[in-house]
């Protein structure tokens, strides 16, 4: 029989995993390796969501800039800001999926050998230094047809999204407001099996405790072949790292073994903690919007909207309790409709004006 987990305490040491309660991150370094990536489909919301946790809001930027950080299509094929040691462990689990050779994905956006082709021409276009979109499709169109040629031009670079996968292409430097693609910092990718050794704990460390349809669910949209994952977990379970739990629903779960008796600790819960976190951000996104200790199931469209938006939320004791602005944590809209304390407020208050008294970076798509 699995060991029932405390939801308080779940979400407490979570928060505190976060760098949302207690001690806060050191550098953007720091949050992207523990929180495995901050989304960057928005750069301004990737700026706040590490500046809610300590760092300065210029920290994402100054961490590209010096290459401790590195920008590209990871986890559910949207862009991260990934911590460049960590970066290979995620694109091997994406790469070792080979989404792209399904045969809806064939039909919609290019064949597995087109991919294959593209695959083997861009690491010798890369090599000179960083390319804008435009100049990389003009080297790559003389070697592939025109087909591909208009594919790879247009659209959100879904083409390209396999290569950034494969660890072959990652952003560089933007050109004004163009982006860029360059080599990245590696040279190969790690074994797929000895990436999930890794990443999995990882995951279960701030996202957990979790089911590995969960875990699933964040990589890459349940794109995981089914036996794989079974695999991954079973060997980690196998070597100790990892424990079954349930919930006090008894959904079944996963937890690191080392956190066991944390969560299941019979303790009072912790003082009354509000955090006003941006958009996009990894506290919703790391268990997914259909998690209920997280989100309640019934406010989910008011966070989820249409076009993938995933709006700033109000978070108290670790539960989504409503959403703002994201310019003043004033113009909050609970779902109760009552009021928060004033106190927490205005702590939140102060936390956000320092944020967002830096010019901002701007915003920028999908490149």
């Amino acid at each position: 029989m699995s060991t029932e987990v405390r939801t308080h305490r779940v979400l407490a040491r979570r928060a505190r995993r976060h760098f949302l309660a207690d001690a806060t991150a050191p550098d953007a370094v720091a949050v992207a390796a523990r929180l495995l990536g901050i989304q960057a489909q928005v750069t301004t919301a990737a700026d706040q969501a590490v500046a809610v946790r300590g760092p300065a809001v210029t920290a994402v930027r100054d961490g590209l800039a010096d290459g401790s950080l590195v920008r590209t299509w990871s986890v559910r094929g949207t862009l991260h800001v990934l911590d460049t040691a960590r970066a290979p462990d995620l694109l091997a689990l994406l790469a070792a999926a080979r989404t792209w050779e399904k045969g809806s994905w064939q039909r919609e956006f290019a064949t597995a050998d087109e991919i294959a082709r593209l695959a083997e021409l861009v690491g010798d276009l890369l090599v000179e230094g960083p390319l804008t979109r435009d100049e990389l499709v003009a080297g790559l169109a003389p070697h592939v047809s025109d087909g591909l040629a208009d594919r790879l031009a247009s659209g959100w670079g879904t083409v390209l999204k396999p290569l950034a996968w494969q660890g072959l292409l990652v952003n560089g430097p933007p050109r004004g407001r163009r982006p860029t693609f360059t080599a990245p910092p590696w040279s190969t990718l790690p074994d797929p099996d000895e990436a999930a050794a890794r990443v999995i704990p990882a995951y279960l460390d701030v996202y957990g405790p979790a089911s590995p349809d969960t875990f699933d669910a964040w990589l890459l949209r349940g794109g995981t072949r089914r036996a794989t994952l079974r695999r991954w977990f079973a060997d980690l379970v196998a070597a100790g790292t990892i424990t079954p739990v349930v919930t006090a629903d008894g959904e079944p779960r996963y937890t690191r073994t080392e956190d066991v008796d944390e969560l299941v600790a019979d303790a009072p819960p912790p003082p009354d903690h509000l955090r006003f976190l941006p958009a996009f951000d990894t506290w919703v996104l790391g268990p997914g919007t259909r998690d209920a200790d997280v989100l309640p199931p019934e406010h989910r469209g008011r966070v989820s909207r249409a076009a993938g938006w995933i709006a700033p939320v109000v978070v108290r004791s670790g539960r989504v309790v409503g959403t703002w602005s994201g310019r003043d944590v004033h113009d909050a809209e609970l779902f109760d409709g009552g009021e928060l304390p004033a106190d927490l407020v205005d702590a939140e208050h102060e936390r956000w004006l320092r944020i967002t008294s830096d010019p901002p970076a701007g915003e920028s798509g999908s490149p």
